[in-house]
C-alpha cells in the first residue's frame, strides 16, 4: 500500500502522509487498567479542502461522503479504538481514509430516464383491466356497484 513514503489511494492519486495529523486519545469500553493508563486509540485528521494531492472532484465527493465525520473547516476526523495497541489503530483509520478516498474517485453512474415501451404500458392496462373485472364478480348485487 505505501509507496515511497506516500500513501496510495488510486495508482493516479497519492497522498502524504505529512497531511495527516495523528492524536492518541484514550479509548473507552473494556481493556482493564490498560484502558486508563494507555492512550491507544488514534484520531485521525485529514484536511480535505485544502489536499494538494487530491483532484477537485474527488475533494468533493469525499466531503460528501465523509458525512459526520467532516468538521465545518472541511477536516475528516476519523477515530479508531478498535484494537488495542498504537500501530494497529493508527494502520486502521488510515485505511478507512485510503477506502473512503477510493470511493470518492469513482464517479457515479448517470441515469438516463426511461419511458416504459407501448408494449408494456398495453400490459399494464390490460392487466389492470383483468384485475378489476376479477374484482368486479366478487361482488353481490347491491353491494360496492
Amino acid at each position: 500500500m505505501q509507496h515511497s513514503g506516500m500513501i496510495e489511494i488510486t495508482p493516479d492519486i497519492h497522498l502524504d502522509p505529512e497531511e495527516l495529523e495523528e492524536s492518541f486519545i484514550r479509548a473507552g469500553g473494556p481493556g482493564g487498567q490498560n484502558v486508563n493508563k494507555v492512550a491507544t486509540a488514534v484520531q485521525l485528521r485529514f484536511d480535505v479542502r485544502r489536499s494538494p494531492s487530491l483532484p477537485s472532484y474527488v475533494r468533493a465527493r469525499a466531503e460528501r461522503l465523509a458525512g459526520s465525520r467532516l468538521t465545518k473547516d472541511g477536516i475528516i476526523v476519523l477515530t479508531a479504538s478498535s484494537f488495542r495497541t498504537q500501530k494497529q489503530n493508527r494502520d486502521d483509520a488510515r485505511a478507512r481514509l485510503v477506502e473512503l478516498l477510493q470511493k470518492a474517485c469513482l464517479r457515479p453512474k448517470l441515469r438516463r430516464p426511461t419511458k416504459p415501451s407501448r408494449t408494456a404500458r398495453a400490459k399494464r392496462m390490460d392487466s389492470k383491466a383483468k384485475r378489476g373485472a376479477l374484482k368486479k364478480t366478487r361482488s353481490r348485487s347491491g353491494f360496492g356497484e
